[in-house]
């Protein structure tokens, strides 16, 4: 996938003041981190395409800008995932945190606070840090599941686009239909009264659903935990043999921690981390089992569920009305 071609369907209007936010250190670190948390390096799975933190969070900037052209809220959404480490959730199954997926966004704020570059740039555009740090606060960026939010409509794109081809039994979007889809999306009140994403046809919302959906649930499959929790024992095991520090996992790409794990391995393969790392890089299949097999790498875990509800417009007694319809 083409992401400039992408990126244009999610804003054809790029804001100039974007520019230099997107070249601040702190920010260019997310393209060496991948948002399908370190998938792209098992055989496990044939993704058919890198994407990137730094895609997805320019993507779910532009989402914010397209439908509601604040800066505060762009930029909110622009730094969302700035704390995000390499392999990206890899690190929240490290954490205990499998099931929402949120421990490493504890350290935003204070990456955002302090840096001065980012500070003065904000004092430029009369803007507060408080005001951008969180962007949890503004209901277009983010949400609850199961509604719609621009972050949670940027990520299911590409990741479907990248992983549907191996697991998924539907057929995913292309480009095309992602802009027919986008194109059908405004920003509606919820049943709280809020703003909220929403569809303005059933049908389109359905179709989107359904492919939400089968994504979601391949991220709820075995093959998913078994990768993302290996890697994370493999990340646990790096730090312990001094191969990378957790410093490391906020400043190397993940293609850099990968030649230094390879590095070590060739070096040293009778090692547990060795073994391990081999297993994670060349498996193409995993087993089922009701029990813990001798000799293999076993995992029984709840993983965050991923699925979608979104608001889609209706009439009712010839009024226009917004109202959540159950898909």
């Amino acid at each position: 996938m083409n992401s400039y071609e992408y990126h244009k369907i999610l804003s054809p209007d790029f804001p100039d003041f974007l520019h230099d936010y997107i070249s601040l250190p702190i920010f260019q670190r997310l393209d060496g981190v991948g948002l399908l948390c370190g998938t792209d390096w098992t055989r496990l799975y044939s993704n058919r395409f890198p994407y990137t933190r730094f895609d997805h969070s320019v993507g779910t900037a532009l989402i914010t800008w397209h439908f509601t052209h604040s800066k505060k809220q762009s930029l909110a959404s622009l730094f969302h995932d700035v704390a995000t480490p390499a392999f990206s959730h890899v690190s929240d199954f490290r954490n205990g945190d499998a099931m929402k997926q949120e421990s490493t966004e504890e350290k935003t704020s204070d990456i955002l606070t302090f840096d001065q570059t980012l500070r003065e740039l904000l004092a430029r555009d009369g803007i507060n840090v408080c005001e951008i740090r969180d962007y949890h606060i503004y209901p277009v960026c983010d949400n609850k599941i199961p509604r719609l939010s621009s972050d949670r409509l940027e990520y299911m794109f590409p990741s479907a686009m990248a992983m549907a081809d191996k697991i998924a039994p539907r057929k995913t979007w292309t480009l095309d239909e992602v802009k027919s889809t986008y194109d059908n999306i405004r920003i509606l009140k919820n049943e709280d009264g809020a703003d909220e994403l929403g569809f303005l046809d059933a049908q389109i919302a359905e179709d989107y659903c359904i492919k939400f959906n089968d994504i979601g649930l391949l991220l709820l499959k075995n093959e998913n935990k078994v990768s993302l929790s290996l890697l994370g024992k493999i990340l646990s095991l790096a730090e312990e043999r001094k191969i990378a520090s957790e410093d490391d996992f906020m400043t190397l790409s993940e293609r850099r921690l990968i030649q230094k794990f390879t590095d070590f391995e060739k070096e040293n393969p009778l090692d547990e981390f060795s073994v391990l790392f081999r297993t994670f890089t060349n498996m193409t299949s995993i087993i089922r089992s009701e029990r813990e097999v001798s000799g293999s790498y076993c995992v029984s875990i709840g993983v965050k569920k991923r699925y979608i509800d979104p608001l889609v417009k209706t009439r009712c007694h010839d009024m226009k009305v917004w109202e959540k319809v159950v898909l």
